[in-house]
This record gives C-alpha cells, structure tokens and sequence, in this order.
C-alpha cells in the first residue's frame, strides 16, 4: 500500500509541473518531504530532496528543451531508500542507501522527462485547431481535461515503476556498497558541488556572484554538518 501510496503521490507532483497549478510543490525539497512524509520517514525525505534540489537546479525547464523530471525522480529515490535507510527499518543500511537512491532517482528523472515530451507530441495531435464553433470549443476543453489526465497517469505509473525497481535495484546493492558512511556523504557533497559549479557559470561566474557563492558555500557546510 505505500508503494500505491507514494505512486499517486508522484502523479499529483507530476501535475504540479506543467498541468495543474505550478505551485513549486513539484520541486524536488518539497516533493522529498512529502515523500518521506507518506512513507514515515520524513527527515530521510527532506535529506533526499534537498540533494537532488542540488543537482537539479542546474536544469532550467525553458522552452521545448527536455529536461528531468524532479517531482518524480525525486519520491522514486526516497520510496526506494526508505526500506534500507529508514530508522529502525530492517536491514538498516544507514547511509549506503542514500546514493544509490538519488542514482536511481536522476536515472528514473531522465525517463520522466522523455515521458513529458511524449505527452507534448501526443496533446499536439490529439488538440482540435481552435474554430468558431461552439461544439469545437466544448472538444477542446475536453481534451484539456483529458490531456491532464492522462498526465496524472503518466505520472502514477513513472513512479510506481521506479520504485519497483530502485527497491530491486538497492536489495541486491546496499550489502555491497563499498563507502563508510563518511565517504558517501562526501561523493554526494561532491556532485552537489559540480552541480553548484555549473549553475555559478550559468549565472556569471564567480567575480558575478562572489556574495552567493559565499552564501551558499556557508550553508552547503552548515548542511553537511547535518548529513
């Protein structure tokens, strides 16, 4: 029940992305603690999403271009770690889980996104072109309706399958995982960090940005203090 519980979550956040709303609950901080919330371990959540926030900011969603789906990608890697990593859970793995979850989840983020193109392709062939016809106009709205429904859907079953298999995919991996927990903590400190790089020459560079580049190095430290 809480993998159907985590997959109609992922469905919801997926329509927050474009669909319905856009209310940034969709991102992956928020979408991790909700995650982990529906999954009672919401600190494993909120940890979760505010790495993949980091490694997904670098992907601005502008135009046509494909990019990952956080909002799913995100309650995939905390649905799959929560099993391993979750306090008390049995099979405790402590950190072990926690890379290996976000792995998943930047994987399963990159079939979301071509899921979302997808879709795109599908509403264009499926929309009427816009007439002065009251019976067309009525088509439109309900293929509007039903465009979002299907991306619902699109959604719920993106995560139901990552899930499924990023829980497979950590039974057979956590045991064999070769870091100390400090060693993991410092692989995702050092994605995030090539992440943080790329999105400082996104915005113009350090001499642009030296304030926020502070800024953010003071709390990438006081966040690597609590990892």
């Amino acid at each position: 029940m809480d993998v159907l519980r985590l997959s109609a979550l992922g469905g919801l956040l997926g329509l927050d992305g474009t669909s319905v709303g856009q209310f940034m609950a969709s991102r992956p901080l928020v979408a991790g603690l909700l995650a982990g919330w529906v999954g009672g371990a919401p600190a494993l959540g909120a940890t979760i999403g505010a790495i993949l926030e980091l490694y997904l900011l670098v992907s601005f969603p502008t135009g046509g271009a494909r990019f990952p789906e956080g909002s799913t990608a995100t309650v995939v890697a905390v649905a799959s770690a929560i099993p391993f990593a979750a306090e008390g859970a049995p099979g405790d793995a402590g950190m072990a889980a926690v890379p290996l979850a976000v792995a998943v989840g930047l994987l399963w983020g990159q079939l979301g996104g071509a899921s979302i193109s997808g879709l795109r392709h599908l509403n264009a062939r499926i929309a009427p072109q816009p007439e002065d016809d009251p019976a067309r106009r009525r088509r439109v709205g309900l293929v509007h309706l039903a465009s979002i429904g299907v991306d619902g859907v699109r959604g719920f079953l993106i995560t139901l399958s990552g899930v499924v298999v990023g829980r497979a995919v950590l039974a057979f991996a956590v045991g064999r995982w070769p870091l100390t927990d400090g060693a993991s903590t410092g692989l995702l400190l050092a994605g995030g960090a090539v992440s943080a790089g790329i999105l400082l020459h996104d915005l113009g560079g350090l001499r642009r940005r030296g304030v926020w580049f502070a800024a953010g190095m003071t709390l990438g430290i006081l966040g690597a203090s609590l990892l």
